[in-house]
């Protein structure tokens, strides 16, 4: 005997909103169109506030019905589709070829924030929470404009507490 029924998606609501709030990292990170980043960023808190499996609603009635939720357009909602059916997105890994999705793990760094995780992936050639470790570690964060001794101690006490999560 065997099982008709479809297989369920995989993905919940929180992954969902995960994968659209990385695509809306990168398209900060890279200095996109900022109507296009706040779009995928509210999108990601209204799936990640939503009690209904958005899932099923993908399986109900498809990007039509996803497009009822306010903040839902057009292209989100076939982004959310692909997610659902794949478990991942074509648009992020486009966005990854060009910057790799680890740099989006320098924001976590207190006394990093936008600009200087950018000068530290374009200037200094840092792509992750590792990178930035040895740079700090080979004394390489004080040639980084704008970083002093108090940010610089900050820094290290955020890789410290990232390095034992």
């Amino acid at each position: 005997m065997t099982d008709d029924t479809p297989d369920k998606p995989s993905v919940n609501n929180e992954q969902i909103a995960h994968i659209l709030k990385q695509i809306a990292g990168m398209l900060e990170f890279q200095d996109e169109n900022a109507f296009k980043l706040k779009a995928y960023s509210m999108a990601a808190e209204t799936i990640d506030s939503l009690q209904v499996p958005i899932a099923e609603m993908v399986e109900r009635g498809g990007a039509a019905e996803l497009q009822k939720i306010p903040g839902i357009g057009k292209g989100i909602s076939s982004q959310i589709v692909e997610i659902v059916h794949t478990g991942g997105s074509t648009y992020l890994d486009e966005l990854s070829k060009e910057v790799p999705l680890s740099v989006l793990d320098l924001r976590r760094v207190s006394g990093i924030g936008l600009k200087t995780a950018q000068l530290l992936y374009k200037d200094f050639g840092v792509k992750s929470l590792e990178g930035l470790s040895f740079l700090l570690e080979s004394g390489g964060l004080k040639s980084v404009p704008g970083l002093g001794e108090k940010s610089i101690d900050r820094i290290k006490r955020s890789l410290d507490r990232l390095k034992q999560e």
